[in-house]
């Protein structure tokens, strides 16, 4: 048994609002786990300008998420573009594109103009702009419940 199929056992359905969430933020932290392990590595190691390699940690946190999204967050729901797969990947990259530009003016407010450092500012960041992929991702991508969730 794979450790999503133990946590899936643990959490409320997929059919309600309150399971997608508690999934989501499972997918979301596995995703901030690639996206804050490749921000240390390129600004740390490879010394990238901090918004460079925030930039660089979103693109590996946003795979992650994609995948996990469709297979295991939203996987109840039916998708609104589900047979133009395509257009469902540009959509889900365009919504990811708007969290991205959210992310990096945050993180600029944060430590360009708050001078707050840089690890603490990225945890504020990725909060605010796990609630605006999640509901975002969910509106726009997927079908609305018949339930009303």
């Amino acid at each position: 048994m794979n450790i999503l199929s133990r946590i899936d056992g643990l959490i409320p359905s997929k059919q309600h609002v309150i399971g997608q969430f508690v999934r989501y933020f499972f997918t979301g932290g596995l995703a901030f786990v690639v996206d804050f392990g490749v921000f240390a590595l390129a600004f740390y190691y490879f010394d990238l300008h901090y918004l460079v390699a925030n930039l660089i940690g979103l693109m590996g946190g946003n795979v992650v998420n994609y995948l996990l999204s469709i297979g295991w967050v939203f996987s109840a729901q039916k998708r609104k573009m589900e047979k133009h797969r395509l257009v469902e990947i540009i959509v889900f990259v365009l919504i990811s594109l708007v969290g991205m530009a959210l992310n990096e003016f945050l993180m600029f407010v944060f430590v360009g103009l708050l001078v707050l450092q840089e690890m603490i500012s990225k945890v504020g960041a990725a909060i605010i702009v796990l609630l605006y992929n999640f509901f975002a991702r969910k509106y726009i991508l997927f079908k609305r419940d018949p339930s009303g969730d």
